[in-house]
């Protein structure tokens, strides 16, 4: 007589094991009688019920780890050591539909090395300072370390009742971005690392930055498994958007000054330059880092002015001055010269400066800097200019007593223009060509100086000219070739216009202590020229000793 054949559900009723099946959720669905045999409890009694309920409280969360050894009580309420690896079924969509696997006593592993093997784990959680997590599509997070109710106030089990518990929790601006990284994770074909950054909705209602650390655990045929590392960087992000916006409201400052930013790291001499500051100079495709901070500004400035510059920040830095600001002349990037201003403070560790910042200026931006009109510098600058030769004329005399006349490249005179009868050129041809008067005389005063020497428009047909590493003879000289250049007819459209020029002159040897000593000398010399029709009237110390030269 045949025997029929004998259908799985018969079989799992046959099996000595015990056969456990459970929901997404742990509710138990299915129990084979040998549950009965092995824990004592009825299936009837078992099934739905949560599968939780029977596991030792400190064990729930390894279990649903995915730690396959846990303690389980019996109706004795007795705890046995049990394992049971979990088998799950998913749907289409990969989530978890339910879970099964085969329920063993372990009886080859003894209590008291699982005991000290979970106890080891413990102690490393408790070292980490932040959320060990571990989630699975459908059903939530499988495990959380104890530190997330330090870290955001909620309890491990409030946090895992609920498996959307995270997605409710993320600041809504941060949310849309946080779910496409993690969907991707648990719909991704291969494991891999990842991290994210978003702000979290503590229990106490503040806002918390969170790094996370993730990893996706691909395993073919059961879904994808994450796990991670929650750390709160709350302080470090609050630093990170200060430093942020400081620095957007500098950024927006200095583009207000349309002033070039540079920052000099003293010890490494690089040279860091911002976008404003290449096109100063005219080289928009610069780069913003130079390995050789001098080397690159050595490029930049007109050789005759490479002393002058050095000159300038070297006493800022043996703190003869708080802060530096030199004017120089530049080669800019379409090959024409212009002026610039350089200023800037260093910062000094052990009396050692070990790092310069400041800004660059184009002077001719600057209307009260530079003369529009003839395209000269104007008073501010010459004034600047003035003040750097005086100090370092002046550092040369405290070195070495009473300065040399030869050889002393500190030695410089100052010079004070007036035109003569320029009133009458405006009057009788009109201010446009007393303009173009002007600009002549601005052109033939740069022919008649050298590279270093600097001629500025001071104000309306008063013109000024320092003269540089010149002794009191030479500039003398250099005043009366000035005044024979300037008596030249001009012409000027259809008119031929004369029209000479007073000079005062003041040199070094003077010994002033100021600028305005100096301008004041100056402009007392050429009041003398005017007044007595001398051309050229040098500044000697006192009124009695003036020595004039006429020019016919």
């Amino acid at each position: 007589m045949a025997v029929p054949p004998t259908s799985p559900g018969e079989l799992l009723q046959l099996l000595p094991e015990a056969v456990v099946q459970t929901d997404a959720l742990w509710t138990i669905t299915y129990l084979n009688p040998a549950w009965h045999k092995l824990t004592g409890h009825s299936v009837d009694e078992a099934l739905g019920r949560s599968l939780l309920d029977f596991v030792h409280p400190d064990d729930t969360g390894t279990l649903r780890a995915g730690m396959p050894v846990f303690r389980l009580r019996l109706a004795t309420s007795d705890y046995r050591w049990m394992r049971l690896h979990m088998q799950p079924k998913t749907d289409a969509a990969d989530r978890v539909i339910s879970r099964q696997g085969v329920l063993i006593e372990i009886t080859e592993i003894t209590e008291q090395v699982l005991i000290e093997v979970r106890q080891r784990f413990l102690r490393l959680l408790e070292t980490i300072d932040g959320v060990v997590w571990e989630a699975e599509l459908g059903v939530g997070n499988t495990f959380l370390s104890p530190q997330v109710e330090r870290l955001f106030g909620y309890t491990v089990e409030e946090w895992r009742s609920d498996p959307g518990f995270w997605r409710h929790h993320v600041h809504p601006d941060d949310l849309p971005a946080a779910l496409v990284i993690d969907d991707a994770a648990y719909h991704a074909t291969h494991s891999y690392a990842y991290e994210m950054s978003y702000r979290l909705i503590a229990k106490s209602g503040k806002v918390v930055w969170v790094r996370d650390l993730c990893r996706v655990d691909v395993d073919k045929g059961r879904p994808n498994r994450m796990i991670g590392l929650m750390i709160d960087v709350t302080q470090q992000k609050n630093t990170e958007l200060e430093l942020l916006q400081s620095d957007n409201r500098y950024a927006l400052a200095t583009r207000g000054s349309n002033d070039g930013i540079w920052d000099w790291n003293l010890q490494t001499d690089v040279l860091h330059v911002s976008q404003r500051f290449n096109e100063i100079i005219g080289l928009d495709d610069g780069g913003h880092l130079h390995d050789g901070g001098w080397n690159f500004l050595q490029q930049l400035i007109d050789p005759d002015d490479h002393e002058r510059v050095q000159a300038a920040y070297r006493r800022h830095l043996s703190g003869n001055r708080p802060n530096f600001s030199v004017d120089f002349r530049a080669r800019h990037g379409s090959g024409r010269s212009v002026w610039l201003n350089w200023r800037g403070v260093a910062q000094f560790e052990d009396g050692v400066a070990v790092r310069m910042a400041g800004s660059l200026s184009d002077l001719a931006e600057r209307g009260s800097s530079y003369d529009a009109l003839t395209n000269l510098p104007g008073r501010p600058l010459f004034r600047d200019r003035l003040e750097h030769a005086i100090a370092l004329h002046q550092d040369r005399a405290s070195r070495g007593g009473e300065p040399r006349t030869a050889g002393d490249n500190t030695m410089f005179a100052v010079l004070l223009l007036d035109l003569d009868r320029f009133k009458a050129v405006n009057d009788t041809l009109g201010h446009h060509v007393g303009d173009q008067l002007l600009q002549q005389v601005a052109r033939r005063l740069e022919s008649c100086v050298r590279a270093i020497d600097l001629v500025a428009r001071m104000s309306g047909d008063e013109f000024n000219v320092l003269l540089e590493s010149v002794d009191h003879a030479d500039a003398t000289d250099r005043a009366h070739q000035i005044a024979a250049a300037l008596a030249a007819p001009y012409r000027i459209g259809p008119h031929t216009v004369t029209c000479g020029a007073s000079i005062g002159v003041v040199s070094s040897r003077a010994g002033f202590a100021t600028t305005d000593d100096y301008l004041r000398a100056a402009d007392a010399a050429m009041y003398q020229a005017k007044s007595q029709a001398l051309g050229v009237c040098v500044f000697s110390g006192s009124e009695g000793k003036k020595k004039g030269s006429r020019f016919i």
